[in-house]
Protein backbone atom coordinates (compact mmCIF):
# COMPACT_ATOMS: atom_id res chain seq x y z
CA UNK A 1 0.00 0.00 0.00
CA UNK A 2 1.48 3.35 -1.11
CA UNK A 3 1.93 5.85 1.85
CA UNK A 4 2.74 9.23 1.72
CA UNK A 5 5.80 10.48 3.43
CA UNK A 6 4.75 14.02 4.97
CA UNK A 7 7.17 17.09 6.58
CA UNK A 8 7.00 16.97 10.39
CA UNK A 9 4.94 19.78 11.42
CA UNK A 10 6.84 22.42 12.11
CA UNK A 11 8.76 22.96 15.66
CA UNK A 12 6.91 25.94 17.73
CA UNK A 13 8.72 28.77 17.60
CA UNK A 14 7.78 32.79 17.81
CA UNK A 15 7.60 35.06 15.19
CA UNK A 16 10.84 37.61 14.67
CA UNK A 17 10.00 40.43 12.72
CA UNK A 18 13.55 41.25 10.92
CA UNK A 19 12.90 44.58 8.44
CA UNK A 20 9.19 43.51 7.84
CA UNK A 21 10.25 39.35 7.13
CA UNK A 22 9.09 37.54 9.15
CA UNK A 23 10.89 34.56 11.00
CA UNK A 24 9.35 31.03 12.94
CA UNK A 25 7.29 28.66 12.82
CA UNK A 26 4.00 30.32 11.83
CA UNK A 27 5.57 31.90 8.44
CA UNK A 28 7.55 29.91 5.66
CA UNK A 29 11.21 28.96 6.08
CA UNK A 30 13.04 32.26 4.98
CA UNK A 31 16.05 32.26 2.30
CA UNK A 32 19.27 34.30 3.31
CA UNK A 33 22.53 34.75 1.88
CA UNK A 34 25.54 36.77 2.68
CA UNK A 35 27.48 39.00 0.00
CA UNK A 36 31.39 38.54 -0.15
CA UNK A 37 31.97 42.57 -1.31
CA UNK A 38 34.05 44.95 0.68
CA UNK A 39 31.89 46.37 2.53
CA UNK A 40 33.80 49.64 2.34
CA UNK A 41 32.87 49.73 -1.18
CA UNK A 42 29.70 50.78 -1.11
CA UNK A 43 28.46 50.57 -5.11
CA UNK A 44 30.07 47.01 -5.58
CA UNK A 45 28.12 45.82 -2.26
CA UNK A 46 24.75 47.32 -3.03
CA UNK A 47 25.03 46.30 -6.78
CA UNK A 48 25.63 42.47 -4.54
CA UNK A 49 22.66 42.78 -2.22
CA UNK A 50 20.61 43.70 -5.29
CA UNK A 51 21.69 40.76 -7.66
CA UNK A 52 21.26 38.46 -4.40
CA UNK A 53 17.91 40.02 -3.62
CA UNK A 54 16.70 39.50 -7.35
CA UNK A 55 17.46 36.10 -7.08
CA UNK A 56 15.25 35.33 -4.74
CA UNK A 57 17.31 36.02 -1.08
CA UNK A 58 14.93 37.26 1.54
CA UNK A 59 17.58 38.31 3.93
CA UNK A 60 21.65 39.25 2.85
CA UNK A 61 23.90 39.82 5.66
CA UNK A 62 27.10 42.23 5.14
CA UNK A 63 30.08 42.48 6.88
CA UNK A 64 30.34 44.85 9.27
CA UNK A 65 34.35 44.83 10.65
CA UNK A 66 35.80 47.73 10.41
CA UNK A 67 34.75 51.81 10.72
CA UNK A 68 35.11 52.45 7.56
CA UNK A 69 32.84 49.41 6.32
CA UNK A 70 30.38 50.91 9.85
CA UNK A 71 30.59 54.66 7.76
CA UNK A 72 29.54 53.02 4.77
CA UNK A 73 26.51 51.12 5.82
CA UNK A 74 24.09 54.83 5.15
CA UNK A 75 25.47 54.87 1.52
CA UNK A 76 24.93 51.05 0.87
CA UNK A 77 21.51 51.91 2.30
CA UNK A 78 20.89 54.68 0.24
CA UNK A 79 22.26 52.99 -3.49
CA UNK A 80 19.38 50.34 -2.34
CA UNK A 81 16.53 52.29 -2.31
CA UNK A 82 17.55 54.21 -5.50
CA UNK A 83 17.19 50.81 -6.94
CA UNK A 84 14.32 50.06 -5.74
CA UNK A 85 15.83 47.26 -3.30
CA UNK A 86 14.13 47.03 0.02
CA UNK A 87 15.80 43.47 1.34
CA UNK A 88 16.28 43.82 5.14
CA UNK A 89 20.29 43.75 5.23
CA UNK A 90 21.85 42.48 8.62
CA UNK A 91 25.43 43.33 9.91
CA UNK A 92 27.63 40.70 10.57
CA UNK A 93 29.66 41.42 13.98
CA UNK A 94 32.69 39.94 15.39
CA UNK A 95 35.00 41.47 17.75
CA UNK A 96 34.42 45.11 17.66
CA UNK A 97 31.11 45.30 16.90
CA UNK A 98 30.29 46.82 20.36
CA UNK A 99 32.54 50.23 19.18
CA UNK A 100 31.11 50.19 15.75
CA UNK A 101 27.42 50.17 16.42
CA UNK A 102 28.30 52.76 19.26
CA UNK A 103 30.36 55.12 17.55
CA UNK A 104 28.19 54.66 14.00
CA UNK A 105 24.46 55.25 15.48
CA UNK A 106 23.10 55.31 11.83
CA UNK A 107 24.87 51.95 11.15
CA UNK A 108 23.00 50.62 13.89
CA UNK A 109 19.62 52.46 13.15
CA UNK A 110 19.29 51.02 9.23
CA UNK A 111 20.36 47.65 9.70
CA UNK A 112 17.70 45.39 10.22
CA UNK A 113 19.35 42.97 12.24
CA UNK A 114 22.45 41.88 14.54
CA UNK A 115 24.49 38.46 14.14
CA UNK A 116 26.85 38.23 16.69
CA UNK A 117 29.09 35.24 17.52
CA UNK A 118 29.28 35.12 21.73
CA UNK A 119 32.81 33.23 20.91
CA UNK A 120 34.38 36.49 19.77
CA UNK A 121 32.76 39.44 21.72
CA UNK A 122 35.89 39.91 24.03
CA UNK A 123 37.19 37.86 26.63
CA UNK A 124 36.72 37.87 30.40
CA UNK A 125 35.44 40.88 31.50
CA UNK A 126 35.66 42.15 28.91
CA UNK A 127 33.02 40.07 27.37
CA UNK A 128 30.41 40.35 29.26
CA UNK A 129 30.75 43.91 28.95
CA UNK A 130 30.52 44.40 25.23
CA UNK A 131 27.80 41.64 24.99
CA UNK A 132 26.05 43.82 27.17
CA UNK A 133 26.68 46.91 24.99
CA UNK A 134 25.40 45.20 21.82
CA UNK A 135 22.42 43.78 23.29
CA UNK A 136 21.41 47.22 24.81
CA UNK A 137 21.79 48.80 21.19
CA UNK A 138 19.48 46.51 20.04
CA UNK A 139 17.29 47.30 22.49
CA UNK A 140 17.75 51.13 21.80
CA UNK A 141 17.23 50.88 18.02
CA UNK A 142 14.72 48.03 18.55
CA UNK A 143 16.31 45.78 16.59
CA UNK A 144 16.35 41.74 16.63
CA UNK A 145 19.76 39.30 17.47
CA UNK A 146 21.02 36.42 16.20
CA UNK A 147 23.13 34.85 18.61
CA UNK A 148 25.12 32.63 15.89
CA UNK A 149 27.88 30.15 17.36
CA UNK A 150 30.45 28.72 15.24
CA UNK A 151 32.35 25.80 16.09
CA UNK A 152 35.42 27.74 14.93
CA UNK A 153 34.96 30.34 16.93
CA UNK A 154 33.73 28.60 20.24
CA UNK A 155 33.75 30.12 23.92
CA UNK A 156 37.06 28.63 24.90
CA UNK A 157 36.08 29.73 28.52
CA UNK A 158 32.73 27.55 28.48
CA UNK A 159 34.61 24.78 26.40
CA UNK A 160 37.74 24.21 29.12
CA UNK A 161 34.70 24.41 31.63
CA UNK A 162 33.09 21.35 30.03
CA UNK A 163 35.82 19.58 29.22
CA UNK A 164 36.87 19.49 33.19
CA UNK A 165 33.97 18.25 33.95
CA UNK A 166 33.68 15.88 31.26
CA UNK A 167 37.21 14.24 32.67
CA UNK A 168 36.30 14.20 36.38
CA UNK A 169 33.16 11.82 35.43
CA UNK A 170 33.39 8.29 35.51
CA UNK A 171 31.52 7.67 32.43
CA UNK A 172 33.29 10.97 30.18
CA UNK A 173 31.71 11.73 27.01
CA UNK A 174 33.76 11.51 23.55
CA UNK A 175 35.59 14.91 23.10
CA UNK A 176 33.37 16.09 20.19
CA UNK A 177 30.13 15.43 22.68
CA UNK A 178 31.17 17.58 24.59
CA UNK A 179 32.25 20.37 21.97
CA UNK A 180 29.02 20.18 20.48
CA UNK A 181 27.45 20.41 24.30
CA UNK A 182 29.03 23.56 24.51
CA UNK A 183 27.90 24.93 20.84
CA UNK A 184 24.13 24.39 22.02
CA UNK A 185 25.27 25.98 25.96
CA UNK A 186 27.06 28.99 24.69
CA UNK A 187 23.59 29.55 22.11
CA UNK A 188 21.06 29.01 25.21
CA UNK A 189 22.98 30.66 27.85
CA UNK A 190 23.88 33.83 25.50
CA UNK A 191 20.70 34.05 24.96
CA UNK A 192 19.44 33.60 28.47
CA UNK A 193 22.02 36.30 29.50
CA UNK A 194 20.19 38.34 26.54
CA UNK A 195 16.63 38.39 28.32
CA UNK A 196 18.13 39.16 31.74
CA UNK A 197 19.69 42.41 29.79
CA UNK A 198 16.54 43.00 28.81
CA UNK A 199 16.38 42.10 24.75
CA UNK A 200 12.58 40.66 24.48
CA UNK A 201 12.20 36.49 23.73
CA UNK A 202 10.76 37.07 20.15
CA UNK A 203 13.78 39.79 18.79
CA UNK A 204 16.16 36.32 19.70
CA UNK A 205 17.18 33.91 16.35
CA UNK A 206 19.94 31.14 17.24
CA UNK A 207 22.41 29.47 15.20
CA UNK A 208 25.05 26.79 16.50
CA UNK A 209 26.94 26.00 12.92
CA UNK A 210 29.40 23.30 12.11
CA UNK A 211 30.85 22.23 9.15
CA UNK A 212 29.97 18.27 9.31
CA UNK A 213 27.08 16.95 8.57
CA UNK A 214 26.40 14.82 11.31
CA UNK A 215 27.13 16.85 13.83
CA UNK A 216 25.18 19.40 12.50
CA UNK A 217 22.09 17.49 12.39
CA UNK A 218 22.67 16.07 16.12
CA UNK A 219 23.40 19.74 17.50
CA UNK A 220 20.50 21.29 15.88
CA UNK A 221 18.14 18.16 17.11
CA UNK A 222 19.34 18.77 20.40
CA UNK A 223 19.47 22.58 20.29
CA UNK A 224 15.80 22.29 19.10
CA UNK A 225 14.82 20.44 21.79
CA UNK A 226 16.17 22.55 24.76
CA UNK A 227 14.27 25.88 23.52
CA UNK A 228 11.47 27.51 20.94
CA UNK A 229 13.59 30.17 19.68
CA UNK A 230 13.34 30.63 15.60
CA UNK A 231 16.73 28.43 14.01
CA UNK A 232 19.06 29.76 11.16
CA UNK A 233 20.39 26.85 9.30
CA UNK A 234 23.62 25.84 7.51
CA UNK A 235 27.06 24.69 7.51
CA UNK A 236 29.46 27.07 8.26
CA UNK A 237 31.93 25.94 5.27
CA UNK A 238 29.92 23.90 2.95
CA UNK A 239 32.84 24.17 0.96
CA UNK A 240 32.91 24.48 -3.53
CA UNK A 241 30.72 23.37 -6.13
CA UNK A 242 28.89 19.78 -6.09
CA UNK A 243 30.59 19.31 -2.62
CA UNK A 244 29.18 21.98 -0.76
CA UNK A 245 25.61 21.71 -2.49
CA UNK A 246 25.75 17.91 -1.57
CA UNK A 247 26.88 18.68 1.94
CA UNK A 248 24.21 21.56 2.60
CA UNK A 249 21.69 19.35 1.23
CA UNK A 250 21.92 16.33 3.13
CA UNK A 251 22.30 18.26 6.50
CA UNK A 252 19.57 20.60 6.03
CA UNK A 253 17.09 18.02 4.31
CA UNK A 254 17.04 15.92 7.49
CA UNK A 255 16.61 19.01 9.73
CA UNK A 256 13.69 20.23 7.55
CA UNK A 257 11.99 17.25 7.23
CA UNK A 258 11.59 17.18 11.13
CA UNK A 259 10.36 20.39 10.96
CA UNK A 260 13.49 21.96 12.22
CA UNK A 261 14.73 25.65 11.19
CA UNK A 262 13.36 28.38 10.26
CA UNK A 263 15.42 30.27 8.07
CA UNK A 264 18.40 28.70 5.51
CA UNK A 265 21.53 29.77 4.02
CA UNK A 266 23.50 27.91 1.90
CA UNK A 267 27.37 28.43 2.74
CA UNK A 268 28.91 27.46 -0.39
CA UNK A 269 32.53 28.81 -1.82
CA UNK A 270 32.03 30.65 -5.18
CA UNK A 271 34.76 30.07 -8.02
CA UNK A 272 36.34 32.98 -8.60
CA UNK A 273 34.38 35.48 -10.70
CA UNK A 274 31.16 32.72 -10.28
CA UNK A 275 28.25 35.03 -9.34
CA UNK A 276 27.33 34.75 -5.72
CA UNK A 277 23.62 34.19 -6.96
CA UNK A 278 24.13 29.99 -6.46
CA UNK A 279 23.71 29.93 -2.89
CA UNK A 280 19.89 31.53 -3.05
CA UNK A 281 19.08 29.40 -6.00
CA UNK A 282 20.32 25.84 -4.22
CA UNK A 283 18.42 26.81 -1.36
CA UNK A 284 15.05 27.62 -2.87
CA UNK A 285 15.32 24.53 -5.05
CA UNK A 286 16.25 22.62 -2.01
CA UNK A 287 12.87 24.03 -0.30
CA UNK A 288 10.89 24.11 -3.23
CA UNK A 289 12.01 20.07 -4.04
CA UNK A 290 10.97 19.21 -0.76
CA UNK A 291 7.16 21.08 -1.08
CA UNK A 292 8.37 23.43 1.58
CA UNK A 293 8.19 26.81 -0.75
CA UNK A 294 7.43 27.46 -4.11
CA UNK A 295 9.58 29.85 -5.36
CA UNK A 296 9.97 29.30 -9.97
CA UNK A 297 8.25 26.80 -11.95
CA UNK A 298 10.28 23.79 -11.43
CA UNK A 299 11.66 21.81 -14.90
CA UNK A 300 11.83 18.30 -14.79
CA UNK A 301 14.12 16.60 -17.18
CA UNK A 302 15.13 13.43 -18.26
CA UNK A 303 19.26 12.66 -17.32
CA UNK A 304 19.37 11.19 -21.00
CA UNK A 305 20.57 7.31 -21.99
CA UNK A 306 21.74 5.78 -25.31
CA UNK A 307 18.09 6.94 -26.68
CA UNK A 308 19.00 10.61 -26.70
CA UNK A 309 22.85 10.85 -28.54
CA UNK A 310 21.69 14.33 -29.40
CA UNK A 311 22.45 16.85 -27.18
CA UNK A 312 19.87 18.96 -27.88
CA UNK A 313 16.84 17.52 -25.25
CA UNK A 314 19.93 18.84 -22.68
CA UNK A 315 20.17 22.69 -24.71
CA UNK A 316 16.34 23.03 -24.35
CA UNK A 317 16.05 22.12 -21.11
CA UNK A 318 18.63 24.81 -20.24
CA UNK A 319 16.83 26.99 -22.20
CA UNK A 320 13.79 26.47 -20.72
CA UNK A 321 14.83 27.08 -17.43
CA UNK A 322 17.02 30.24 -18.05
CA UNK A 323 13.68 31.83 -19.41
CA UNK A 324 11.63 30.56 -16.49
CA UNK A 325 14.16 32.15 -14.26
CA UNK A 326 14.70 35.11 -16.29
CA UNK A 327 10.90 35.57 -16.29
CA UNK A 328 10.40 35.04 -12.57
CA UNK A 329 10.83 38.65 -11.44
CA UNK A 330 8.16 39.70 -14.25
CA UNK A 331 6.17 36.82 -13.49
CA UNK A 332 5.43 37.17 -10.00
CA UNK A 333 4.47 40.35 -9.93
CA UNK A 334 2.19 39.99 -12.54
CA UNK A 335 0.59 36.34 -12.25
CA UNK A 336 -0.77 34.74 -8.62
CA UNK A 337 0.59 31.08 -8.16
CA UNK A 338 3.22 30.77 -11.13
CA UNK A 339 5.55 29.81 -9.08
CA UNK A 340 3.57 26.49 -8.89
CA UNK A 341 3.85 25.81 -12.93
CA UNK A 342 5.56 22.28 -13.52
CA UNK A 343 7.28 21.21 -17.12
CA UNK A 344 9.49 19.05 -18.45
CA UNK A 345 11.57 18.35 -20.76
CA UNK A 346 11.99 14.51 -22.04
CA UNK A 347 14.16 12.97 -24.40
CA UNK A 348 12.50 10.11 -25.79
CA UNK A 349 9.53 8.16 -26.29
CA UNK A 350 10.23 5.82 -23.30
CA UNK A 351 8.79 8.06 -20.40
CA UNK A 352 8.71 11.43 -22.64
CA UNK A 353 4.89 11.12 -22.91
CA UNK A 354 3.86 9.95 -19.52
CA UNK A 355 6.33 12.64 -17.72
CA UNK A 356 4.65 15.06 -19.92
CA UNK A 357 1.52 14.17 -19.20
CA UNK A 358 2.23 14.96 -15.47
CA UNK A 359 3.27 17.85 -16.03
CA UNK A 360 1.57 21.82 -16.79
CA UNK A 361 3.23 21.58 -19.87
CA UNK A 362 5.33 19.54 -21.10
CA UNK A 363 7.39 18.06 -24.19
CA UNK A 364 8.52 14.84 -25.46
CA UNK A 365 11.75 14.79 -27.67
CA UNK A 366 12.44 12.10 -29.97
CA UNK A 367 14.82 9.96 -29.43
CA UNK A 368 17.76 8.62 -31.36
CA UNK A 369 15.70 6.97 -34.51
CA UNK A 370 12.27 8.17 -33.41
CA UNK A 371 10.49 10.17 -35.51
CA UNK A 372 11.60 13.68 -36.11
CA UNK A 373 8.76 15.49 -34.44
CA UNK A 374 8.06 16.42 -30.38
CA UNK A 375 4.67 16.38 -28.85
CA UNK A 376 3.66 18.80 -26.90
CA UNK A 377 0.93 18.36 -23.33
CA UNK A 378 -0.86 20.69 -21.73
CA UNK A 379 -2.83 19.66 -18.38
CA UNK A 380 -2.33 16.00 -19.73
CA UNK A 381 -3.75 16.81 -22.83
CA UNK A 382 -1.38 16.80 -26.53
CA UNK A 383 -2.29 20.28 -27.85
CA UNK A 384 0.47 20.93 -30.61
CA UNK A 385 3.26 18.96 -31.90
CA UNK A 386 6.43 20.72 -33.05
CA UNK A 387 9.33 20.51 -35.17
CA UNK A 388 12.00 22.06 -37.03
CA UNK A 389 14.92 24.53 -36.19
CA UNK A 390 12.09 26.91 -34.05
CA UNK A 391 11.55 24.46 -31.87
CA UNK A 392 12.84 25.56 -28.92
CA UNK A 393 11.22 29.58 -29.21
CA UNK A 394 8.02 27.90 -30.53
CA UNK A 395 7.81 26.08 -27.43
CA UNK A 396 9.00 29.14 -24.58
CA UNK A 397 6.09 30.67 -26.94
CA UNK A 398 3.79 28.09 -25.84
CA UNK A 399 4.86 28.69 -22.23
CA UNK A 400 4.52 32.14 -21.85
CA UNK A 401 1.14 31.66 -23.26
CA UNK A 402 -0.01 29.31 -20.46
CA UNK A 403 0.58 31.51 -17.79
CA UNK A 404 -0.72 34.43 -19.44
CA UNK A 405 -3.95 32.38 -19.61
CA UNK A 406 -3.85 30.24 -17.19
CA UNK A 407 -3.05 32.67 -14.01
CA UNK A 408 -4.65 34.75 -12.62
CA UNK A 409 -3.31 38.75 -12.36
CA UNK A 410 -2.85 40.72 -9.48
Amino acid sequence: MNQEVEVRARRESPTVNVGGVLIGSGHPVVVQSMTNTDTEDIKSTAKQISELARAGSELVRITVNTENAAASVPGIMERLEMMSCDVPVVGDFHYNGHHLLQKYPECASLLAKYRINPGNVGFGKKRDDQFATIVGLAIEHDKPVRIGVNWGSLDQRLLASLMDINGKSSSPEPADAVMREALIRSALDSAQEAEELGLAHDRIILSCKVSGVQDLISVYGELAKRCDYPLHLGLTEAGMGSKGIVSSTAALAVLLQQGIGDTIRISLTPEPGQSRNDEVIVAQELLQSMGLRAFSPMVTACPGCGRTTSTFFQSLALDVTNHVRNRMPEWKLQYEGVENLNLAVMGCIVNGPGESRQANIGISLPGTGESPVAPVFIDGVKAATLRGDDLTNDFLALIDKYVSEKYQSF
